[in-house]
């Protein structure tokens, strides 16, 4: 299809498909100049907040897990380390190692998910993944083995694949013997076939290409690619405890969205795989590191289309992280361990941890047993306004080509970023007793 020639550009997009949640895209723009840019989050807000307040601490991570389907164990897991900070517990190494390889299991999946069935039916010029199965039945087939293999994985460990049940403050009420364990690690060392298809397949895909310089952040420690605790890193220099993470996120509400944007040094930032990758490239496992080479993508990449391919990266990497845990754990022997238990009923803590999508934040006051205040800072909420100013630059740059095909740009933008949209509809400000 050919350019037009226009002065005026108008796109509304009502719902965008292939994301979690409802949003719109708005777009307004006459002789090359934006008029309106806007993601609209269309969503009713979920005051998850407020349910907190007046909870017992020892149900803050059950009500969590409910924010979000496919990140319930990042979510259990920061309430978790919320809760521990603010009682005075520090758990155990093997409550930390079972806790990441719980987390390793839920990067898989969602990132399967994302790669396989939110972005390859556009790269392979189909509507959705049902006609992909059809089209392409082995590659679906793939997607859902790895993805098994994923959801067992967190079933193992936290008792069930969707909303843990195992873990609880100060450890776990559950744990895997060593055959279950040992099947788990079988089944990840097979799995490295699969995600070697995975490599060929979006090896062989073309990327947009639209590059646009952004702040990126990201939660670091020093000694591996970090999933939970350490410290808030940006690209644009600086480094902060997880306790200071108000000064970086910086939310605000927008009127056309029932979600806040995010501000940190610059007018925004990304948080989530590709921003991992580009503040840790030097962590990855180097099984990792060599299969970023070979699909094109370096840590001074700033195309967010390439999220996606980060994500594929991360794959490589959580499923050698897993194969190490599950090997140490055998080594070692699962220990059955009481919770630890508070030293006090009364604190201040804030949990952090590294989500598919980005940095995750809950903050809890808690006094005598009951949460009497809470805030949880969400990765899409956090990557909305950036996407926006990402669209702002995108569509000056295709003013002239054909309008479903800057839509499609545009949507495609949106779901490279793997948005949780109902996640992120929250309203702190808005208090309900």
């Amino acid at each position: 299809m050919g350019k037009d020639n226009r002065e005026r550009l108008e796109i509304d997009v009502q719902h965008i498909t292939r994301v979690e949640g409802h949003g719109n895209i708005v777009i307004d723009a006459l002789d090359g100049k934006i008029k309106k840019c806007e993601l609209q989050i269309v969503e009713a807000p979920r005051f998850f907040e407020a349910i907190l307040r007046g909870q017992p601490y020892q149900n803050a991570s059950h009500i969590s897990s409910r924010i979000c389907g496919i990140c319930a164990v990042t979510h259990a897991t920061t309430s978790l380390r919320a809760s521990e900070k603010a009682l005075g517990i520090e758990p155990t190494n093997q409550t930390t190692q079972l806790r990441k390889l719980n987390l390793c299991a839920e990067m898989l999946d969602s990132h399967i998910l994302h790669a396989y069935m939110l972005v390859a039916p556009d790269l392979l010029g189909v509507g959705s993944v049902l006609p992909l199965a059809k089209s392409s039945p082995e590659v679906v087939r793939r997607a859902l083995k790895m993805k098994k293999v994923a959801g067992d994985l967190s079933a193992a460990i936290g008792g069930r694949h969707t909303h843990p049940i195992a873990m609880t403050v100060g450890g776990f009420t559950h744990f895997p013997d060593r055959d279950e364990l040992s099947q788990l690690l079988g089944r990840l060392e097979d799995l490295r076939s699969d995600i070697d298809e995975t490599v060929k397949l979006f090896k062989s895909l073309s990327f947009p290409t639209f590059e646009r310089e952004t702040e990126y952040i990201a939660l670091q420690t020093e000694d591996e690619y970090c999933l939970l605790d350490g410290r808030i890193t940006s690209s644009e220099g600086g480094s902060w405890p997880i306790e200071q993470y108000l000064e970086v996120t910086n939310e605000s509400m927008v009127d056309h969205s029932t979600a806040k944007h995010a501000q940190n040094l610059l007018s925004s930032y990304m948080v989530g795989a590709l921003a991992r990758f580009k503040l840790q490239f030097y962590k990855l496992h180097p099984i990792a590191k060599a299969t970023a080479q070979s699909l094109g993508i370096t840590s001074d990449c700033i195309n967010p289309y390439m999220i996606t391919i980060a994500q594929v990266i991360e794959c490589i990497h959580y499923t050698e992280d897993a194969i190490s845990i599950i090997e140490h754990l055998i080594k070692d022997g699962i220990k059955d361990e009481a919770p630890i238990l508070p030293t006090r009923l009364s604190g201040e803590g804030v949990g952090a941890c590294e989500a598919p999508r980005g940095t995750l934040f809950h903050h809890y006051v808690i006094e005598d047993g009951i949460i009497t205040e809470a805030n949880c800072i969400i990765p899409t909420a956090q990557n909305l306004a950036n996407i926006e100013v990402d669209m702002k630059e995108l569509v000056p740059t295709m003013m002239e080509n054909p309008l479903d095909e800057i839509q499609l740009a545009l949507e495609m933008l949106v779901r490279a970023y793997d948005p949780c949209i109902s996640c992120s509809t929250h309203r702190l400000d808005l208090r309900v007793d």
